[in-house]
């Protein structure tokens, strides 16, 4: 099911909402860290405010306050099936992806309440904190949406395949990771030129691989999803699935990816001098 979005409510003619971006690259467990982004977007231009590693429920529910108390208008990006119902199985949503992205390997795996209760718990306990699930941009609420970085970087990027840089050897995986880095600071310079990008940020974005910095990036890209979300009143989104099953929230396809399409037919070299990039 593909739900057809409206424009964000509660805004004025022609107002523009100051929001909080959250990205979040949450584990599925809590022995393991979760990546942490946070953007600051005045309506007309933003910048990133800063990043966060932490360790379990605990620590990320403080970590989300400790930055969003001061804001009326909150948007969370989550890389992590916040509604799943099913207690074993596949999420309706999960499989069309398979039918939606099989082409480009960025379907969904599998998520089921025996694989996974950490993020149902989480959007549960975010809820208490004033949350709802949901997708739409709306000003002076606190959202949290489910998104998924494979198919948005196909779509943002406009790549026939996904950067696969979670699987195959550790040569491969870092070399990916490289060319993930470089899609990230072009897509930056094009698609969003008015977010000013901190020295954490650009260090981010030309460190070797680490999981630490895998997961900041993956967060990272997380909260663009929900900037671009935001920036264009939903207008340039998509979202799949239902509130019901699971949704995930995703940029549209369409001119975007024919643009960086064509850019990424040109020979690397030529594309890592225009834009600055060093390995």
């Amino acid at each position: 099911m593909r739900i057809r979005l409206s424009l964000g409510r509660g805004w004025g003619k022609n107002q523009e909402v100051k929001v909080l971006l959250v990205g979040v690259d949450l584990a599925w467990g809590e022995k393991k860290h979760d990546g942490l982004c946070f953007l600051e977007w005045n309506g007309k231009r933003g910048r990133v405010a800063g990043f966060a590693y932490p360790q379990g429920d605990q620590e990320l529910l403080a970590a989300i306050r400790g930055k969003e108390k001061t804001w009326k208008s909150v948007f969370v990006a989550v890389d992590a099936p916040l509604v799943c119902p099913n207690q074993t199985g596949t999420r309706p949503v999960d499989r069309l992806t398979h039918r939606m992205f099989h082409r480009e390997h960025a379907a969904c795996h599998p998520a089921n309440l025996t694989k996974c209760p950490r993020p149902p718990r989480i959007a549960r306990l975010l809820e208490k904190e004033g949350f709802r699930v949901g997708w739409e941009p709306t000003a002076e609420k606190k959202t949290v949406a489910e998104v998924y970085p494979h198919p948005a970087m196909v779509r943002m990027f406009g790549l026939p395949r996904i950067v696969k840089y979670k699987k195959g050897s550790v040569v491969e995986r870092r070399r990916e990771f490289r060319r993930l880095q470089r899609l990230l600071k072009q897509c930056l310079g094009n698609k969003f030129p008015r977010l000013a990008v901190d020295a954490d940020t650009r260090s981010l974005l030309t460190r070797p691989w680490s999981k630490p910095v895998e997961d900041r990036t993956d967060a990272f890209f997380c909260a663009l999803i929900g900037l671009w979300h935001w920036m264009y009143r939903g207008t340039r989104s998509e979202v799949i699935g239902d509130r019901e099953t699971g949704f995930i929230l995703l940029p549209k396809a369409g001119r975007l990816k024919e643009r960086m399409a064509l850019q990424s037919l040109r020979p690397r070299a030529q594309r890592d001098r225009q834009h600055g990039v060093t390995c």
